[in-house]
């Protein structure tokens, strides 16, 4: 057994409303330093997989025609020791 993170951001080109009034938010309280925020999500799989390499696949694919809409959204997946 696998755990996988996925990590779904908006592409660079895409506007995002959410961490723009984040931004916005931060900087009334006092957050000066921040310039830019993006909203993302992160997805954990349990993926039961003999080997990482078919839980990289599994959670590649799942990312890939569900988790991610790739016209908008880039993806990451890292997987995680073996879980028991």
């Amino acid at each position: 057994m696998f755990k996988a993170r996925v990590h779904v951001t908006l592409k660079p080109s895409i506007l995002d409303p959410k961490g723009k009034a984040s931004l916005g938010a931060l900087q009334n309280l006092g957050y000066d330093t921040i310039k830019n925020v993006r909203i993302g999500k992160m997805i954990e799989l349990d993926i039961d997989a003999s080997t990482e390499a078919e839980a990289l696949q599994a959670a590649e694919m799942a990312a890939r025609k569900l988790l991610a809409n790739e016209v908008m959204e880039d993806f990451e997946v890292q997987i995680l020791e073996g879980v028991s």
